[in-house]
């Protein structure tokens, strides 16, 4: 599943491309058909992305909500576009570009008052601008008070939106904390660096358009080391890499199932979380 920092960059995308233009939208799969015709037309007003859902709006006919989940792609290019094929949800399409969306989970035309409550039920987002409802105290919160563990907390959309599997394995292994602390065994100062931390690399993640988490003196060149391959690029310190030596440490990396959800880490470099409050 995508993380946040892709979803922000599909909504900078949109906007560049389709802000304040009128759009041609169409469904040739024909599930979002009625839908399609009321938006089709009309010009996109914004697009914003908060933690894992996209939201384009259009002022007189509302917002097409859209969360990719496991299966849903975006294909976005210049003009002239290729026929659309029977699996496109929605294609939209002015004189310069378009943007087709297969498979996505949700694809529905919303009100202003329904993506309020969808913000509402969402933690706040390392990507969005900072104050208010998404106030990282407002996680920290919900974090200090829960007997989960902090592996688990990350990847609530309630506590936190936009981390998914690989920025909660990285963000763990570079803070040394074990991802198996509860949350309520945390302190603050160590949330208020993660959270930093979070905000800083999902930058660049949707700067980059991958997914980059290791320090410069651990990069390939600095190492020595042959780069990583993998189909989810950027060089990383635990995600995938079980059963590999750690680049700090050494010590083999580990994994375990959380949730449904492959877990990674290094037993070397994260020990606990109290001993690196410093």
């Amino acid at each position: 599943m995508p993380e946040g920092h892709t979803i922000h960059r599909l909504a900078a995308d949109h906007r560049e491309r389709f802000e304040g233009r009128r759009v041609r939208a169409t469904s040739p799969q024909g599930k979002f058909s009625d839908s399609a015709a009321l938006v089709d037309g009309h010009p996109l007003t914004t697009a914003e992305a908060h933690g894992k859902h996209l939201f384009l709006g259009f002022a007189e006919t509302g917002w097409i909500h859209i969360h990719l989940g496991l299966f849903g792609k975006y294909t976005l290019g210049d003009t002239p576009a290729p026929p659309p094929t029977d699996t496109v949800r929605l294609r939209l399409a002015n004189d310069t570009h378009y943007s087709d969306l297969r498979g996505p989970t949700t694809c529905a035309l919303i009100t202003d008052g329904e993506k309020r409550d969808i913000h509402a039920r969402l933690g706040p987002d390392p990507l969005r601008p900072p104050g208010g409802e998404n106030d990282p105290d407002k996680a920290w919160r919900r974090v200090s008070r829960s007997r989960t563990t902090i592996a688990a907390l990350l990847m609530d959309q309630k506590v936190v939106a936009g981390v998914g599997n690989v920025y909660r394995a990285e963000v763990l292994f570079r803070h040394g904390i074990d991802p198996y602390t509860p949350g309520k065994d945390l302190t603050h100062r160590q949330w208020n660096a993660i959270w930093a931390d979070l905000v800083d690399l999902m930058r660049e993640g949707v700067r980059n358009n991958r997914i980059d988490t290791v320090r410069p003196e651990h990069t390939p060149e600095a190492m020595g080391r042959p780069p990583r391959v993998d189909d989810h690029g950027g060089e990383v310190y635990v995600y995938r890499r079980a059963r590999m030596a750690c680049h700090v440490c050494g010590t083999e990396i580990a994994t375990a199932d959380l949730a449904a959800r492959n877990l990674f880490w290094c037993p070397g470099c994260q020990q606990g979380a109290a001993a690196n409050d410093g």
